[in-house]
């Protein structure tokens, strides 16, 4: 999927009025997902989405590797947060209220649940709490261990 289509994607299903509103809630999602997941996935995750996209992914990847601490402390597994702590880092990134951020990101989810495989998609319903999952599609929502 291009870039183009995939943020076209995300304008359409959060019914956002721009291109630029798609970009934010695509790069703000998918930079405190990549935060979220093991390195290993969020490389997976990163493989798989076209480049504008990638960067958000690879950008957070890179700097916990930079950041030997951050290395340490938290890539074996992603960072442990909760769904308040997922909302605010992405109401954050893209100057929005919390609640509009978890709408968005439940629609950047969704069009990511069409973009990449359905094996990695079942790989992130299982790495993610339960609460943090249940922004996935149904179909994916009931993966997660409840971390």
């Amino acid at each position: 999927m291009r870039y183009e289509h995939l943020t076209g994607q995300v304008q359409a299903q959060a019914q956002l009025p721009d291109r630029q509103s798609a970009e934010r809630a695509l790069r703000g999602t998918l930079e405190t997902l990549a935060e979220r997941l093991p390195d290993g996935l969020a490389d997976h995750l990163a493989a798989q989405l076209p480049e504008g996209a990638a960067e958000s992914v690879e950008r957070v990847t890179a700097a916990h590797e930079a950041s030997p601490e951050l290395r340490a402390h938290s890539r074996d597994h992603g960072e442990r947060f909760d769904l308040t702590t997922f909302a605010g880092r992405i109401a954050w990134r893209t100057g929005t209220t919390e609640e509009t951020a978890l709408r968005e990101a439940a629609a950047v989810l969704e069009v990511l649940d069409a973009a990449v495989s359905p094996e990695l998609m079942h790989k992130l319903s299982t790495v993610l709490p339960r609460d943090i999952g249940g922004l996935l599609p149904e179909s994916r929502a009931a993966g997660g261990p409840g971390a």
